[in-house]
């Protein structure tokens, strides 16, 4: 004998089956082949760094790590700790620091343009004259950084850090030739 139960749980089967022979019918009837998305060749930022060939120092401890003048194109630090690490005049542009933490790391005159920084510690480091033009750091900490000269061109940042930001503002980027007050829309 059948419940009550049995016939919605039925129902929902049997539509779930012609459903998925609708579905198969159309993909056979296009008049274009259907293929899968290969992701290899890196269209997007984030693809970019996980397929790079660079070293990956994702969820690795670079405290106190030289980096100085390195180009860093496109890496990935995400969920790595670098405390005290320095990056000073390095090329970081397009690199992943998703939940990484970088208190008082040195980013002096460093390019992190188009960055991924979001839900990052970035408290007491050096940012002066770095570029940040396009960085996306939502969630993130700059509690006590020095953005002397820091250009946070088209920067996305939470509404309360970019006000935090402007009391400290001054300064002009020697490279964008931008005024960090100017910026940060101070």
């Amino acid at each position: 004998m059948r419940s009550a139960f049995d016939a919605p749980v039925m129902r929902h089967q049997i539509l779930g089956s012609l459903f998925a022979l609708a579905l198969l019918a159309l993909m056979t009837a296009l008049p274009f082949p259907v293929i899968a998305l290969d992701t290899s060749t890196g269209v997007g930022l984030q693809d970019r760094a996980l397929f790079q060939e660079r070293v990956d120092y994702t969820l690795t401890n670079q405290s106190g790590g030289d980096f100085h003048g390195q180009n860093l194109v496109n890496t990935s630090f995400a969920g790595a700790t670098g405390r005290g690490a320095d990056f000073s005049d390095a090329n970081l542009q397009g690199t992943i620091f998703t939940q990484a933490e970088f208190p008082e790391a040195n980013f002096h005159g460093a390019n992190l343009s188009d960055a991924l920084m979001d839900r990052a510690d970035f408290s007491k480091t050096d940012l002066r004259d770095a570029l940040l033009q396009g960085v996306i750091a939502a969630g993130s900490s700059f509690a006590g950084a020095d953005i002397e000269g820091a250009d946070f061109t088209d920067a996305l940042l939470d509404r309360e850090d970019q006000r935090r930001l402007c009391q400290d503002a001054d300064g002009v980027n020697p490279s964008s030739g931008v005024a960090t007050r100017d910026s940060l829309d101070c």
